[in-house]
């Protein structure tokens, strides 16, 4: 406990004299005896004073920057949630530079041995020295033996205790939250304890990169058969907790756009293909990379996007997609209602709730974005717009959309700047149609019809109890021994509409096991 204590003082420390703290009172109105506390703890030290211009988002980037690995990681995590730190300082933080000094040749061979075994370490035929280094790992390229083959790849290392270091900062980070939240009323809103709990779920995956093994491995078979996106093989027999070995990427980074024309790579085409590619991967496979800024993006010579880093991915279960690809065609289409309709269907508007003025709301958001230019037309910033006008509506906010969001700016960025008139939405359009026709073809109602079945086929000894009910009931009702008021008609109408969706049901449900046997055999 004392650990943490002291923990806890040298971060409140750094909070002090970085500047973090002046910067979060400029956001967010901090209690006076707190900041007497700060100011007396930071008493001795050199305050960080940032220029008077910058704005509070940019001051608070500059201040974790300064403060190490586990605050930079905080902010990474904080960006991506605009919808507890606002979308200005949100867009700030997703600049943080997550670079330190790297470990030397000897410890990571020192570690990849360890992790392998002596008999597989054999197989390395050579290692460099890093050529990346980030707070949680680097990364060395080499040359093993696979399979009876020499294969180039590169080895991503965990840093040596690092699972030690960020889960001290983190309990301590813990207990810093709790007392914040206990202690100031505002910050409740802010949730701190569960945005530090899940942030250190998601750096303990981090610190397993096996489960980064698998995003990319996930991320490969899904897309193996799309023309123009290769992700990297993993070599599972050279990967492990701490080290995670692939191939090596032969291309250019995609920001070098004058390197990428002397190879003949067309432009235009290449964000074309970039944008379709991640809305591929998002409303058709539910998995998607969740941190395509240039950086992690390369291009080989036939054109080939090549994504790096799968530490951060994103998830969306069919309903969230299938709401991403209608919502996204209903403001392609400008049709607002359908859109409302959508919201409604998935529950995620209240009841009581008006149609026609959520659709208005709606309208608000998407006339404005079609009367600008094409290159100032943002998919992402339509999102954004449209989670303001959904917290209004007392919509809750969904973590999934809000990565996919920030996700879709940054690609959208990307894109522009290969080629700043891409149309967002008619490279959109295809994509989004494709998916949507293939949901409601026959194939996905037979799925659905067989998805179904077995809840159905449960409740079938039931059915004929059921009828013997509602025909006493009739009857008497015939004879004139039961009588209903207005609620009561509109309860035995409800009663008929549901025994007639439970017969309909079943037939679909015959038919639709039919149809698969056919298909099958």
């Amino acid at each position: 406990m004392l650990k943490r204590f002291f923990r806890l003082f040298q971060i409140a420390r750094k909070l002090s004299t970085s500047g973090a703290i002046n910067t979060i009172n400029e956001i967010y109105e901090i209690p006076l005896p707190i900041n007497l506390f700060f100011n007396f703890i930071s008493i001795g030290s050199v305050t960080n004073h940032f220029d008077s211009q910058k704005k509070s988002g940019e001051k608070l980037c500059i201040a974790l920057q300064g403060m190490g690995t586990t605050f930079i990681k905080l902010g990474q995590f904080l960006a991506t949630r605009p919808d507890i730190i606002g979308e200005e300082v949100a867009i700030n933080l997703a600049k943080l530079q997550d670079r330190v000094p790297a470990f030397d040749l000897y410890e990571a061979k020192k570690i990849i041995k360890k992790e392998i075994g002596e008999k597989q370490f054999k197989n390395i035929i050579e290692i460099s020295e890093p050529i990346a280094a980030a707070s949680i790992a680097q990364v060395h390229l080499a040359k093993i033996k696979n399979e009876n083959q020499e294969k180039q790849v590169a080895i991503k290392i965990l840093r040596p205790d690092i699972e030690k270091l960020f889960n001290e900062e983190l309990d301590a980070l813990m207990l810093f939250a709790y007392i914040i939240q206990n202690t100031i009323k505002k910050a409740k809103r802010l949730k701190l304890i569960e945005v530090v709990h899940l942030l250190r779920e998601i750096t303990n995956i981090e610190m397993d990169l096996r489960f980064e093994a698998a995003a990319a491995n996930e991320l490969h078979e899904n897309t193996k058969l799309d023309q123009g996106f290769n992700v990297p093989q993993i070599y599972w027999n050279y990967t492990t907790k701490k080290i995670l070995t692939l191939d090596k990427v032969n291309g250019v980074s995609i920001r070098e756009h004058k390197k990428l024309l002397d190879q003949g790579v067309d432009l235009k085409k290449l964000a074309e293909c970039l944008i379709q590619h991640f809305l591929k991967q998002a409303v058709r496979d539910g998995f998607f990379h969740g941190d395509m800024h240039q950086g992690n993006l390369f291009v080989d010579v036939k054109g080939n996007i090549i994504p790096v880093d799968f530490g951060i991915m994103g998830r969306l279960d069919k309903h969230n997609r299938k709401f991403l690809a209608e919502i996204l065609y209903g403001f392609i289409k400008r049709d607002y209602i359908k859109v409302a309709e959508v919201h409604f269907q998935a529950g995620l508007v209240p009841q009581d709730a008006s149609k026609e003025e959520f659709a208005q709301a709606l309208r608000s958001v998407g006339e404005p974005i079609f009367g600008q230019t094409i290159k100032d037309i943002s998919g992402g910033n339509l999102l954004s717009q449209l989670f303001e006008i959904t917290e209004k509506f007392n919509m809750p906010t969904q973590p999934s959309l809000l990565l996919l969001q920030k996700t879709m700016v940054v690609v959208e960025g990307v894109a522009r700047k290969l080629y700043p008139e891409t149309n967002i939405w008619e490279i959109s359009k295809p994509v989004l149609e494709d998916w949507l026709k293939n949901l409601k073809g026959p194939k996905s109602t037979i799925d659905t019809a067989l998805n179904t079945s077995a809840e159905i086929i449960k409740r079938i000894p039931d059915f004929p109890d059921l009828m013997d009910r509602a025909n006493y009931a009739l009857k008497l009702m015939a004879e004139g021994k039961l009588s209903l008021g207005v609620s009561g008609n509109k309860s035995l109408e409800m009663e008929e509409m549901k025994l007639k969706n439970f017969r309909n049901n079943i037939i679909i449900t015959f038919f639709g096991i039919v149809i698969a046997s056919l298909l099958v055999f």
